[in-house]
């Protein structure tokens, strides 16, 4: 518990620097933006300031400094207009602005919006106005705080997927662990119970009842053989879909209250397709439960194969309470139910065992509220 709090405040705490080193990164280059924008503003009243003397100098007068200012600004966009705004002079523009009037305006503009005015006056009561919009490098440091938001994002988003991958990572082996270990566990008494079993048959007990032993011995088997297999790659085989499905389905209809009615549909002929049949029957099983369960036990519940030219669909309805829309893909995850008891592993299980192992599709195909809900798997035919 201790190295749990400690890792999580050593967490913290390198969120909280990382956070403070990007806010000192962000505040220091809006200080030098705002700098370097004024440090423009120089340039273009010293521009201006040269411009007049130019313009109000004597003949003789030595106009070199003012001169080499107006030639030295070369990299920020300015537009001289007069009082009337009708634009005397164009300095750094486009050529393509330059010559086209339309464009001209548009430029103006634009400029009007990034800067105040620098006002100049050449004569006596007449004055000129100079708009200038922000230089290219001025425009490209705009910029600088959200490439650097956006590379801390994605290194965030890098990190957490890391994060999430090693975490999932490391459940799967928990779960294999436990699952194996659970088989494990399982094969002891089971080994006791089939010797059991055959000093039953010595006694001359009734047939039927050694009969229904036998079976629920063979599902133990069964269910020992699912859980070793969790974490490990199942071994797939071409088998009949219709034939194994039917037999895990009639299994739990004869375990389950008669207060619920079965139904099974399928094709007269066998349907082939690459699974493995203990995790199928593991798949049908959570399905059956899981209706049953969303009926509290009493109610209809059928089973529908349909053969499709390239696949085949295993449709299972029942009438319960249903499933909100905005459930459809939550109940696949893992840790998410409705019930008060379980850990709601059974349909993120289920998913696992369809889509990885068995490379199909399982989804909620229908559902209303009050009414009941259909679950539709499809494979892929063999």
């Amino acid at each position: 518990m201790q190295f749990s709090d400690s890792r999580n405040a050593t967490r913290w705490v390198l969120i909280l620097a990382s956070f403070v080193i990007v806010s000192l990164i962000l505040w220091n280059t809006y200080t030098f933006f705002q700098r370097f924008k004024q440090d423009e503003r120089l340039k273009m009243e010293l521009w201006a300031e040269a411009q007049t003397n130019v313009f109000t100098s004597d003949v003789d007068a030595d106009i070199s400094l003012p001169l080499k200012i107006i030639s030295n600004t070369t990299t920020i966009p300015i537009i001289v207009t007069d009082e009337n705004d009708k634009i005397i002079n164009t300095t750094n523009l486009e050529e393509n602005e330059e010559t086209d009037s339309v464009k001209l305006r548009s430029v103006l503009s634009k400029l009007k919006k990034e800067n105040d005015p620098i006002v100049m006056e050449y004569v006596a009561g007449k004055f000129q106005y100079l708009y200038y919009g922000d230089s290219s490098l001025l425009n490209k440091l705009k910029y600088y705080p959200l490439a650097l938001l956006l590379i801390i994002f994605l290194f965030g988003m890098l990190v957490f997927n890391f994060y999430q991958t090693s975490k999932i990572a490391t459940q799967n082996k928990l779960w294999a662990g436990m699952a194996k270990e659970t088989a494990h566990q399982i094969g002891t008494p089971l080994s006791s119970l089939i010797g059991w079993l055959e000093i039953l048959k010595s006694e001359n007990v009734s047939q039927s009842t050694i009969s229904e032993i036998e079976k629920d011995i063979s599902r133990l088997q069964t269910i020992t053989d699912r859980f070793s297999k969790v974490g490990s790659e199942p071994i797939l085989e071409k088998l009949d879909l219709v034939s194994e499905t039917e037999q895990s389905y009639d299994y739990l209809k004869s375990r389950f209250s008669k207060q619920v009615e079965f139904t099974f549909l399928g094709p007269s002929h066998p349907v082939f397709v690459n699974f493995n049949a203990a995790l199928h029957s593991w798949t049908i099983e959570n399905l059956v439960k899981n209706a049953i369960d969303a009926m509290k036990g009493r109610g209809k519940l059928s089973l529908n194969i349909i053969d499709d030219e390239s696949e085949v669909k295993i449709y299972i309805s029942d009438s319960g309470k249903g499933i909100p829309k905005s459930q459809f893909k939550k109940i696949f995850e893992p840790g998410f139910t409705t019930k008060k008891r379980g850990w709601g592993l059974g349909l993120s299980l289920t998913k696992r065992i369809v889509e990885e192992y068995h490379k199909g599709k399982i989804k909620v195909h229908h559902s209303e509220i009050n009414k009941g809900s259909t679950m539709v798997v499809s494979f892929k035919k063999a």
